[in-house]
């Protein structure tokens, strides 16, 4: 069988031809000319016959799922409620809302937010929507255990927490952006139980955050009054107020600025009319981007875009792109038969509550072009049975145009193999593209729910970086059943990287990588001369078989260009162990106890 272009390199494998930036002039003007809808799809096939598409139109509601306040509406607290007392355990269930807020005040309000709930107001500045009151993420559903507190996002409001402090306590795939706190945030449940990591952005807390039990944070470009503690590693990046730079003892890793972010676009409304907001690059960003008001950026009516509702279909929402319409994704599930692609520069694909897309016969879910500026956010990509190469795929192969002016980015994009039933993917997440930015993914083959086991939801790869000048801000990617990250690219970078191997692995020859003892959470590989990462930490829970050995969580050539700061390794509760931290550098993991293992710097 021939190998598939996405197929695992050797280490020795020659990369693709590195870019040359003087490429840039033919780029940019390729790109205006694709700014006009083509009938081309990203990839160079043919698309339909136009003849034979009926018009999509634009706008229109938000849908059934969709969930909007004012403050006269009557009883909130109670509809509130009754969507919490659906979705509070609801870990793998079907249903899917957003709960939006028109700008105002609202008094005595406690939004407890549970699984594939979003809740944002529609201001344009998050002070435009305030509450008197709390929005609650707690783990009393799960015993007091918040490590499975996914799938649940709070945007763009400010919260006056009735005691002082508003409790968010979540792991992976649980966004707090554009909010201002006028007080504390506690980051851990009830009873200060387990916790495993999230992430901040673009966010004012004007007490003191407290992570508590969180075994790992990221922020990023906010504002805090304080941070209390760490337990592995707790990264920073553009925080004013953020704790200095300590690593291991505290274990933080702060950075000044970010060196590139765009904010995740959001939807508001203007008078009556809704509009999706999208931000402006930063470059060198400290601090939230609307300190000083409305920060730059484009609003987009919401009749330039296709409103997407369960039932349809890709065909459909692939003819509304060919029209020239950006995308709105509402609350649902959608199944698709063929891939989406989106090739027009600019583009805006956008998921609100937790939208979710499952392959069923084996496609790609979602394929960009190597085009300007393509936005994707909030969405979550669930694997079909039936085996896909790739679920995302950022760019054809060998792409190489220049976008460091405007780059495609991904902000809130979620991948999850198995779980919600049988699942499979070789790679979830390809970029092929320069100067893409991923801004907060979860990337998770699953290791509970329906559908999981080493083979039952096999998927060997979870994101595989092939162009040049890509940044990752918030880059969670965990139980893969070889690599969870390769590196192909030149100059990449990565400003925190959470990571569990496979739990299920059924003894150490299912894992042995040729003469090495498993499969490294994050490689770059040996053809690459520039890379660097701050605040990254692997984690392995063998608990089939305890006796297996990891030789190592990250691999790396050894060259001047390519930098690691702030690495961890952990065995959680012994259940196997750890050589090194990186090649073979680093103090083995070892005992029956949680045990880190930390080196600083790498060379």
């Amino acid at each position: 069988m021939p190998v598939p272009p996405t197929a695992p390199r050797s280490d020795s494998t020659p990369r693709r031809r590195r870019r040359s930036r003087a490429l840039g002039f033919a780029a940019l003007a390729v790109s205006l000319l694709m700014a006009v809808p083509t009938a081309q799809t990203a990839f160079g096939e043919e698309a339909r016959d136009s003849q034979e598409i009926q018009a999509v139109p634009g706008g229109g509601d938000l849908g059934p799922n969709v969930h909007v306040f004012d403050p006269s509406t009557p009883d909130i607290q109670g509809k509130v409620d009754e969507i919490f007392r659906k979705q509070e355990s609801a870990q793998f269930g079907l249903d899917r809302h957003a709960l939006l807020f028109k700008p105002g005040t609202y008094d005595d309000i406690n939004a407890q937010i549970g699984f594939y709930t979003s809740i944002a107001g529609l201001g344009l500045h998050p002070n435009d929507t305030t509450f008197n009151g709390d929005v609650t993420v707690d783990a009393g559903w799960f015993d007091g255990n918040a490590t499975q507190n996914f799938w649940r996002s709070a945007e763009n409001l400010t919260l006056n927490p009735v005691n002082g402090t508003n409790r968010w306590a979540v792991s992976q795939a649980a966004p707090f952006r554009r909010m201002h706190v006028k007080g504390g945030l506690n980051l851990a449940p009830d009873g200060y139980g387990w916790a495993s990591g999230g992430y901040i952005a673009d966010s004012k807390i004007d007490g003191e955050v407290g992570p508590y039990s969180q075994q790992q944070w990221y922020t990023r470009d906010s504002s805090v009054g304080g941070w209390t503690n760490g337990v592995w590693n707790m990264t920073f990046s553009g925080v004013e107020g953020a704790p200095a730079n300590s690593f291991p003892e505290p274990p933080y890793t702060t950075l000044d600025t970010t060196p590139i972010s765009r904010e995740k676009p959001f939807l508001y409304l203007d008078g009556d009319d809704y509009k999706v907001f999208v931000p402006q690059k930063r470059e060198n960003a400290r601090g939230v981007s609307w300190a000083n008001g409305t920060p730059p950026g484009e609003s987009i009516p919401l009749d330039q875009f296709y409103v997407v509702k369960e039932g349809t279909d890709a065909a459909t929402i692939n003819a509304a792109v060919e029209q020239g319409l950006h995308l709105l994704f509402t609350p649902g599930v959608y199944h698709i038969d063929e891939t989406i692609t989106i090739d027009r520069p600019g583009t805006v694909a956008l998921g609100i509550g937790l939208a979710t897309i499952i392959p069923d016969n084996g496609v790609t879910a979602i394929k960009v072009g190597d085009v300007d500026g393509v936005k994707l956010a909030g969405l979550l990509v669930d694997a079909g049975p039936v085996n896909s190469e790739t679920l995302i795929e950022v760019g054809p192969e060998n792409a190489s145009a220049d976008h460091a002016a405007n780059p495609t980015s991904l902000q809130d994009v979620f991948v999850r193999i198995g779980g919600a039933g049988p699942g499979k993917a070789t790679t979830s997440i390809v970029v092929n593209s320069d100067d893409v930015i991923i801004d907060h993914t979860w990337v998770w083959r699953a290791d509970h729910g329906e559908g999981w086991g080493w083979e039952t939801n096999r998927a060997d790869y979870g994101v595989r970086v092939n162009g040049d000048d890509v940044l990752a801000t918030g880059l969670f990617v965990e139980h893969f059943n070889k690599y969870d990250v390769e590196w192909y690219g030149e100059r990449g970078r990565t400003i925190f990287f959470q990571n569990e191997k496979a739990y299920d692995a059924p003894n150490q020859e299912a894992i042995q990588n040729g003469d090495t003892k498993g499969y490294a959470a994050y490689r770059v590989d040996d053809s690459v001369e520039q890379h660097e990462g701050w605040g990254m930490g692997s984690y392995c829970y063998y608990n089939v078989d305890p006796t297996i050995v990891q030789e190592h969580g990250f691999k790396a050539p050894v060259k001047p260009g390519v930098k690691f700061h702030h690495l961890i390794v952990v065995s959680l509760g012994g259940n196997g162990q750890f050589e090194h931290v990186i090649n073979d550098i680093g103090a083995p993991t070892s005992g029956t106890e949680t045990v880190p293992s930390q080196v600083v710097n790498f060379p």
